[in-house]
Parts: C-alpha cells; sequence; structure tokens
C-alpha cells in the first residue's frame, strides 16, 4: 500500500470480525420462523460449514501469526492476538446460539412434523435391536478401537472427523489399564441414518451415528466396563504448502500434498458437553489447544452432516417453495445458441434463470462439425460434472479443446486434478493457470467456421462452471459474439497457456495487470464530476470489500459528493457514515434463500451508466494475486437488465437486507411502510417460470 493512501487505521474494520458478523447474519436466517422448518436446519449446517473453513483457514492463519510474532495482520492495524481473542469469544458466543436454536427449535418443531432424531431414551424395543444388528453388520466391521499405553500412542485423528474418547475400568486380556481408549469412526459410515419404516414411530425417525457407537461401543472392549464415551471433532490447518517456484509439476506436487491436509496444525477442539473436565484437559493437551480453542456443544459435534437430512425428507410445506428457471425471451430451450448469440448477446441470471443454456452452449458446440476449437477456465466443477463430460467427449471427437484447471481451488484440489488427469487421456491440452496467481476468471469461448471465417462464441461470468451452485448462488452470465470481446478472451487464454507480454485489452478489465487501476480511475471521475457539480454515483455488489486502496479512493469520493452504495454480501473493511470522511456512503448485505455470489459494478459516468460484471472481489488477492476478468455489459437492454434485476431489488429490499452502521454493526431492515420487499422474491417472480416445479 502507498503512503498516499495509508488512512488511520481507525478508518478500517478487520477481517475476521467481519466474517463472523457475517455468519451471525446466516444465523439469524435459521432464527426467522417465517422460514420453513427444513430450511431453518439447513442455515445451521451452512452456519457450521462456513465456520469449519473459518477456523481451517482465518484462526489458523491467525496462530500462524502468533506464533511467528507478526506485530500486525491488516490495514485496521490490531496485533493477532488481540483479534483472536476477540474471534474466539464473538465464535463462542455463535456456537452457543446456534446449538440453543437446534435443540429448543428446530429440533421440537421438526419432531411435531413427524421427523425426529432419536437419543438412546426413546428407542422402542423393536428400533433397539435394529440398531443393535445395524452396528455389528454396518458398523463394527470398520471400526479400530485404539487403547492408549506405551505401545498405542494417541493416534493421529483425521481433521473434522468424528471421534470418541471412551472411559474404562478394568484390565483387559493383556492385563492392561490404561483408562481410556479412542475410537474413530470411519468417513464411510454415515453420520445420520434413517430408520426403517417398519420400525419407525414417525413418518421420518432419524438415528446418529453418535447414538449408535454410544450405544454399543462396549462392544468393543470385552470383559471391561464402559464408564461413558464423549464425542470429539478436531479442526486443523487446511492451507496446503506448495512452493510453486521449485516444483517442475504442479499436479503431482499437490497430490502428494493433499494428504496433509488431514493432518495441519490443531486450531479448534468441539467435544460434547457431557465430557468431564479431566478428559477435556487430556485431549487440549495432546492437540496443544488452550481453553480459547475448546467448543463444548449440546449435540452433535458436526451439524454439516445434516445437511442432506432437508433433501431425504419429502416435505414441500417444509421448504422453500420449488420453482422452475427461466430464460431470456429470446432463448428457447431448443435454441441454436450459436444463431441466438449472434442476433444478439444473451444474459442468464442464475438461479433465477436457467444454467441450462451453458451447457447447452459447450454440448453444441461438442457435437457441431463447424466447430474447430474449444477453450474454458475451470476453478469449481465437482466431482461429478456434466460440463467436464462434454470437454471430454469434445477432445475425443478431435476438436482442439484447451482447458485451464486451477489445481490450486481451495477444497477442490483433488476434484481438479482428477479432472486434468482425465482430459490429457483424451489429448484434451490441459494448463494449470500461471505460477503465483490463481486463475479464478470465468470463461468459455467456442471458435467456429462459418463462411470461410472464423468466429468467436464467447460466455464470461461472475460465478463457477458448477450446475448445482448455478441453483444455490446468485451469479449473472454473459453469451457474446461481440468480435472485439472475443479477441480479448482469446488474449487473456494466450496469456495462460503461453508465454509473452500483457498485451492490451480492448474491453476487459484484467487482474492482475489493470482491473485495480481501471476500477481506482473509475471511482476517481466519479469525484472529478462531483466536483464539477454534476450527477456522479457509483453501485457496487460484492462479496467482500477489504483492498485499502478502493476504500480510500471510495472516501476520497464520499468526501466529493458522489453517491456510494455498496452492497457486500460478507466482509467489508469500509466504514459508512463517518462524519467528514464516508457520510455518503451506505453498505448494506442481503443474505437470504440464495447465497449471493454476483459481482456488479456501475459508474453513473455523466449519463453514460457504465456497467461491469466481474469474477473478482475488491480484494487485494483478487487484484493482484489472482487472474481475473471484469466485462462491460455493453448491449443497452442487457445494460438496463441488471441495474434493474441486479442493483436495484437489493437497494430497495427491506426484508433481508442488513445496513452497516459506522462502528460496523449491521442492523436488518424492517418495512415501515408499505409491503414487505425482498431483493431474491421479487426477481424469483420477475424472471422464474410460474406454475408448479
Amino acid at each position: 500500500m502507498s503512503p498516499r493512501t495509508r488512512l488511520a487505521p481507525e478508518l478500517y474494520l478487520n477481517r475476521e470480525l467481519g466474517q463472523l458478523a457475517f455468519n451471525r447474519r446466516v444465523l439469524v436466517q435459521a432464527d426467522n420462523r417465517d422460514h420453513p422448518l427444513l430450511e431453518r436446519l439447513r442455515f445451521l449446517c451452512i452456519l457450521s460449514s462456513n465456520l469449519d473453513e473459518f477456523f481451517e483457514v482465518r484462526v489458523a492463519g491467525l496462530k500462524a501469526e502468533i506464533e511467528a510474532g507478526s506485530p500486525e495482520v491488516g490495514p485496521d492495524r490490531m496485533r493477532a492476538d488481540q483479534v483472536f481473542k476477540q474471534v474466539a469469544k464473538e465464535a463462542h458466543d455463535l456456537v452457543v446460539q446456534q446449538y440453543r436454536l437446534f435443540n429448543e427449535e428446530v429440533l421440537p418443531g421438526l419432531t411435531t412434523e413427524g421427523i425426529r432424531f432419536l437419543r438412546r431414551s426413546d428407542f422402542t424395543p423393536a428400533q433397539a435391536e435394529w440398531i443393535r444388528a445395524y452396528f455389528f453388520r454396518e458398523v463394527m466391521p470398520v471400526l479400530t478401537p485404539i487403547g492408549l499405553d506405551p505401545a498405542h500412542p494417541f493416534p493421529r485423528v483425521l481433521n473434522k472427523s468424528l471421534n470418541f474418547a471412551v472411559e474404562l475400568e478394568g484390565k483387559d486380556a493383556f492385563g492392561r489399564n490404561s483408562g481410556i481408549a479412542i475410537v474413530q469412526a470411519p468417513r464411510v459410515l454415515p453420520r445420520v441414518i434413517r430408520l426403517p419404516r417398519g420400525i419407525a414411530s414417525a413418518d421420518y425417525d432419524f438415528v446418529f451415528l453418535s447414538s449408535v457407537l454410544h450405544a454399543h461401543v462396549a462392544e468393543l472392549f470385552a470383559g471391561m466396563k464402559v464408564v461413558d464415551s464423549y464425542q470429539f471433532r478436531v479442526t486443523r490447518n487446511s492451507e496446503l504448502f506448495v512452493d510453486e517456484e521449485e516444483v517442475k509439476d504442479l499436479r503431482t506436487a499437490l497430490r502428494g500434498e493433499l494428504p496433509h491436509r488431514q493432518f495441519g496444525d490443531e486450531v479448534r477442539l468441539e467435544v460434547a458437553q457431557n465430557c468431564p473436565q479431566q478428559i477435556l484437559d487430556f485431549l487440549l493437551a495432546q492437540f496443544n489447544l488452550g481453553q480459547d480453542d475448546l467448543y463444548c456443544v449440546d449435540g452433535p459435534v458436526n451439524l454439516v452432516r445434516l445437511m442432506n437430512v432437508p433433501d431425504w425428507v419429502e416435505r414441500p410445506d417444509l421448504k422453500f417453495p420449488r420453482f422452475i428457471p427461466g430464460l431470456p425471451e429470446n432463448l428457447e430451450p431448443s435454441s441454436d445458441m450459436f444463431s441466438a448469440i449472434r442476433n444478439g448477446d444473451i444474459l442468464l441470471y442464475h438461479p433465477f434463470q436457467s444454467f441450462r443454456p451453458v451447457i447447452a452452449f459447450l454440448e453444441q458446440a461438442a457435437r457441431d462439425p463447424n466447430v474447430v476449437a474449444i477453450k474454458q477456465t475451470v476453478y469449481r466443477t465437482g466431482a461429478e460434472s456434466e460440463l467436464m463430460e462434454i470437454l471430454i467427449g469434445a477432445a475425443k471427437s478431435g476438436k482442439e479443446v484447451t482447458v485451464v484447471v486451477e489445481l490450486l481451488a481451495r477444497f477442490d484440489e483433488e476434484a481438479n486434478i482428477n479432472w486434468a488427469q482425465r482430459l490429457e487421456e483424451v489429448g484434451a491440452h490441459v494448463v494449470y493457470g500461471v505460477v503465483g496467481h490463481k486463475t479464478h476468471a470465468k470463461m468459455a469461448m467456442v471458435v467456429r467456421r462459418e463462411e470461410e471465417r472464423l468466429r468467436r462464441y464467447v460466455h464470461l461470468a461472475t460465478g463457477n462452471y458448477h450446475p448445482r451452485t448455478a441453483t444455490l448462488y446468485t451469479d449473472f452470465g454473459l453469451f457474446t459474439a461481440n468480435e472485439e470481446i472475443g479477441v480479448d478472451v482469446s488474449d487473456v487464454f494466450i496469456e495462460l497457456t503461453g508465454l509473452g507480454r500483457a498485451v492490451r485489452l480492448r474491453h476487459l478489465w484484467q487482474s492482475p495487470f489493470t482491473l485495480h487501476k481501471q476500477v481506482l480511475r473509475a471511482i476517481q471521475n466519479e469525484a472529478q464530476h462531483a466536483a464539477a457539480g454534476h450527477k456522479a454515483q457509483v453501485i457496487a455488489k460484492m462479496n467482500a470489500l477489504l483492498e485499502p486502496e478502493v476504500i480510500a479512493a471510495l472516501y476520497e469520493a464520499s468526501k466529493a459528493g458522489v453517491a456510494i452504495d455498496l452492497i457486500v454480501r460478507g466482509v467489508c473493511a469500509l466504514k459508512p457514515g463517518v462524519a467528514g470522511v464516508s457520510e455518503n456512503i451506505r453498505v448494506r448485505s442481503v443474505v437470504g434463500r440464495f447465497l449471493e455470489h454476483s459481482r456488479v459494478f456501475y459508474f453513473h459516468n455523466n449519463g453514460a451508466e457504465d456497467v461491469y460484471l466481474s469474477s473478482a472481489d475488491w480484494m487485494d488477492r483478487n487484484f493482484f494475486r489472482r487472474v481475473e476478468v471484469c466485462f462491460p455489459v455493453l448491449d443497452a437492454r442487457l445494460k438496463k437488465r441488471v441495474i434493474n434485476e441486479g442493483l436495484k431489488p437489493y437497494l430497495e429490499d427491506n426484508s433481508q437486507a442488513w445496513e452497516m452502521d459506522q462502528d460496523g454493526r449491521y442492523e436488518v431492515k424492517t418495512p415501515r411502510r408499505g409491503k414487505p420487499l425482498a431483493a431474491q422474491d421479487v426477481l424469483l417472480e420477475m424472471l422464474a417460470l410460474k406454475g408448479p416445479a
């Protein structure tokens, strides 16, 4: 950060605390009694999943900073140990509230609806007998109890795995009595088991694997007395270390590094609330953790494993209403994608509109004899992917297929390695991007021979090529045959696959070369218009706002009189409403049924109303350590759509929007006059097909 943009620390909010503030907004969704019960359960699971990653990455980073004695973490100048203390306090409170909601509202509500999670005391004789048989048939054969003694030290516990500390009395066949054993539950075992209808007492009776193990753990220790058993779970640092400058084959190096993720440094211990102090002290000592790292929970130590329960239960009345994603007016289900794109740019807004045209685009390209080449970036696409199978088929048929696979997409590394290998096996060109820069851009390009010339068809997006997340995340996708944009995309692919200096792009802003400069220039341009007495406005929607120079530019623009609205789903380090600094800036976060994921940037530009869509948030990593693209919406009709669908409903939301004050606190908006307005509901009504799904 240059000295001229080094602002006072009090003008920045802390990243880690901002991330926990977002997770509190997720918790409020679970606490919302207007939401269907199974969706409230799902929000509790989402919170657990979010916290897992938060500890694996952010808290792990804080602990590394503390160990290294680093004096400060970010622009707020808070020391890592100060941040960690506040994070621990806030995270503990979040978890207490989460399990209170789980036990006092969600579980009793589901029980009333005939969806039960049975405790051991609830088992009928028939259920107890079935569970006993299930234990001997499905569970016991894969368990390996480890009694602790000098020959059996404390085992290596996998990251986020379910484990039991078993307290014992008596001596075993060899005369040993260590008093404690560890039982690890293999990941092949389901954590939630549905009882057969014949013995169920309700429409849906489930039992936790932990309850099955608690009931029959004594079978693993013949002749000894099991005093009790206590479930626990350890979260570890999950960052991978690959020295990209030294590695000759990134895929091979990464494949070798992935197993170590399961055994990184410990950062959190979760235990059942009934665990006695001596066992807690023993476990903390084994993992070299302190009291701030200990989370005692009243229920299963891994609520994430309940994420699929709403999908297993056929109760539409307990879920959000289903809908059929719509299609733009100029696109029919059986459209010739190339003809449609030639007739004009096409904008898709997922999940309100279908992701199917993206699949159809590549399907048609794969089987079209006039298509000579397909190029695509892959960041997250899933272990099973129709899109990747299409690319494999295209390569098999002899087309030139080039795929830029980002091997370092966190938590998707293994899936991406496997896809890269399969693509290479069928003759596709596979590259792994640029050393030191994750390829996060979302681009697909099809080159087609038409009337003695080659034409480029391009798809650019704010989200991943992942059909499932396209039903859960809000994202924009743009199809275009614009020749200049096609050349820009082609140039970016050449940069990724070949060698040479960055070329000047015509329309795209690209990280790490021009995106940061162009964003600063656009903000400063609005400040100049405001200083000249003209209307000036910036509206920006993103997942996170952290980069200090951009924040400084927004402060300066606010002081010049620019009206600035920021729709930031997650972490925002900027403080709105500070007298003399950010009085003209408003910050809001929208948290609802779908994860807000689109990045939309609007600059009034003296009436030109420039609109850009991007794969990048306004964060240091996106500007300087990733390959990103930010692309303009040039078609006036589509530009209006982005403003009216991607921005205005979020600014008008008075039901699911949270407004930030100058201290970083969020307050949920409530309708004062008129009817409630939730942006995502408005968009479903506007874009999805009518009628039952």
